[in-house]
């Protein structure tokens, strides 16, 4: 008898089960001081001749439409940050906040089966939200006094009416959508890269939203303004 045994192979070892993907963070939501930091990128590059106005514009609507952090990072990645104003963190987590360095100054009109007006010498924030149902809102800003180079209106309009009237020496854009409705922005774009830019945004159902110069109506500081470069 063979004394000999042969070897038995070793038992194989279970094979270990892949680890799991690392759980997919959820997408930050952008908040409107990210919005407007991200939009005085943009300000600045428009005033240094980075952009041109048609670049400047297409990015502001992107900006107003991004829903996260990530889709405003790309907006300004080819741009210049001047001082403190930090980019947004697109990778930051879900329970991560943005430091801010700039006051969100809003300010709310509101007429439900009423209206609610705005003319005259009013100091004009960085950004408006209007909302019309069944009444009407109007925006006057012939007169009004801008502390800022961009200002943004959003505006919603359910079988009511939003009106914004604006200088004519001022740039005016928008970006909106009419469901059974009326959006509607009469575009300007100012001679003078310095003047004010409002940009009016927004959405009407059964609805009117518009905005558009007021004829004979200028900004009297920048009018002076122009007059003194011209006759130097």
């Amino acid at each position: 008898m063979d004394l000999e045994k042969h070897a038995q192979p070793a038992p194989a070892e279970p094979a270990k089960a892949a680890p799991a993907p690392p759980a997919e963070l959820p997408a930050l939501r952008a908040s409107d001081a990210d919005r407007d930091r991200i939009a005085d990128i943009l300000r600045d590059a428009l005033a240094e001749g980075r952009l041109d106005a048609t670049e400047h514009s297409e990015r502001i609507d992107a900006v107003y439409r991004a829903k996260t952090v990530a889709e405003l990072e790309p907006l300004v990645k080819d741009l210049p940050v001047h001082g403190d104003r930090p980019r947004p963190a697109a990778a930051a987590g879900p329970r991560e906040t943005l430091e801010t360095d700039t006051p969100v100054d809003a300010e709310n009109m509101i007429a439900v089966f009423s209206s609610s007006t705005r003319k005259g010498r009013w100091r004009v924030g960085r950004r408006t939200n209007a909302f019309a149902l069944f009444g009407n809102v109007e925006i006057d800003l012939t007169e009004a006094l801008f502390e800022q180079r961009l200002t943004v209106i959003n505006a919603t309009a359910i079988f009511g009416n939003v009106e914004v009237r604006v200088p004519e020496n001022l740039s005016l854009r928008g970006s909106g959508t009419g469901i059974f409705g009326n959006f509607e922005v009469h575009t300007l774009e100012a001679g003078d890269p310095e003047a004010p830019v409002v940009v009016v945004n927004g959405y009407s159902v059964f609805g009117n939203i518009e905005a558009k110069p007021k004829r004979g109506k200028l900004i009297a500081d920048l009018h002076g303004r122009l007059r003194k470069h011209l006759g130097s």
